[in-house]
């Protein structure tokens, strides 16, 4: 058996309601079956679940509906013509349970098991979705923001603004999105006037080489002329 593909969002706001599906292939393969129960699980609330069965001309030939945050009892046998299975599931986003900056806190959106007679199991496989709260996107834009702002300035002396930023990410983990806005904020401008300050000390870098080049050159050119002289007077 093989995922044949899935519609699976990236990301999706707490409370909002959101639909995912995915379609299964080669049903008998791996293990070598004739006849399996499908089952499905996630962390959706008011959930609505539709199993659809294909045959080889992709025509639909029957279809399931659940209720529920799991499902089990989908038969899936070579004896009805089934040859693909679409899971679909709607339901509205879970609240987060823990904050979390990187790696983003996630919910699992679909999570799928075939059970085999005598009751043993495999998994299948399993999506997850990171979901989010107007307050943790906005704050999450900041600290993104904060981090592209100090990858930047690389090479400078960076070391304020990522003690800042590392703050930001630990008020993000706690919830305090306001705090995470304000030190992220701190942490950018603390980058972009380090990497401001090094391409000013860089410029007057090059500024006093090429003062020393040209000071080298006219010194040599008076030396050559005074030597020029002195052979002048000695002839």
């Amino acid at each position: 058996m093989s995922v044949a593909s899935d519609d699976v969002p990236d990301e999706a706001q707490v409370g909002s309601q959101v639909t995912a599906s995915v379609t299964l292939e080669e049903l008998y393969r791996s293990p070598q079956l004739e006849s399996w129960t499908l089952a499905g699980q996630t962390d959706l609330e008011d959930v609505t679940w539709t199993v659809a069965y294909y045959d080889q001309t992709g025509a639909r030939v029957d279809q399931q509906s659940f209720d529920g945050q799991n499902f089990s009892g989908a038969q899936i046998a070579t004896a009805d013509g089934t040859s693909e299975v679409e899971v679909t599931v709607t339901g509205i986003v879970p609240d987060v349970e823990s904050f979390s900056y990187d790696p983003a806190q996630t919910f699992t959106i679909i999570s799928l098991d075939q059970t085999r007679e005598g009751g043993s199991s495999n998994d299948i496989d399993s999506w997850s979705v990171h979901h989010y709260t107007e307050e943790s996107a906005a704050a999450r834009d900041e600290l993104d923001s904060a981090r592209d702002a100090i990858e930047r300035a690389s090479g400078a002396n960076t070391q304020q603004a990522e003690q800042t930023f590392a703050n930001a990410v630990e008020a993000f983990n706690g919830e305090e999105f306001n705090l995470t806005t304000n030190l992220a904020n701190e942490a950018e401008t603390s980058a972009n006037q380090a990497r401001q300050s090094s391409q000013t000390t860089q410029l007057l870098i090059y500024a006093a080489g090429g003062l020393l080049v040209v000071a080298l050159i006219v010194g040599g050119f008076l030396y050559w002329r005074s030597q020029q002289t002195t052979y002048d007077k000695l002839g």
